[in-house]
């Protein structure tokens, strides 16, 4: 019985704290249509929808440091989000909001896009924000 008490305390205690996380981020002040749809498959977890929406040898930065673009995400989708979009600078092609990951905890950042003329992102630049 008094497992039984512990467990339903906890689960009481855990429905008060703050559920930032499950916020809905707005999308439609995003006016770039490929970003839109790249961040949106970030926050829905869609892999397949994130890839193709990159060119076959996008360049990722993080914090300024190159990374293998497709080995980070394949990792990161699924586990990282944005839990509010904050600013949007150059024509949509530049995000900060407040983010996300399981590995990292929370914390604010940028994400900022290169498209090509074929309209695929070739080149996203990531890392630590302070605004």
């Amino acid at each position: 019985m008094k497992i039984l008490l512990i467990g339903l305390f906890l689960m009481c205690v855990a429905c008060g704290q703050p559920t930032n996380n499950l916020k809905k981020v707005d999308f439609e002040r995003i006016k770039n249509q490929t970003v839109k749809k790249a961040i949106e498959a970030l926050q829905n977890a869609d892999e397949v929808a994130w890839f193709s929406l990159f060119t076959n040898d996008a360049q990722l930065y993080d914090d300024g440091n190159k990374k293998e673009f497709k080995s980070f995400f394949k990792r990161a989708i699924g586990h990282e989000k944005f839990t509010s979009i904050d600013k949007i600078e150059n024509n949509s092609l530049l995000i900060y909001g407040k983010f996300h990951s399981d590995l990292w905890g929370n914390f604010q950042t940028y994400f900022k896009f290169k498209i090509n003329d074929e309209g695929k992102i070739e080149r996203l630049d990531i890392g630590q924000a302070d605004y």
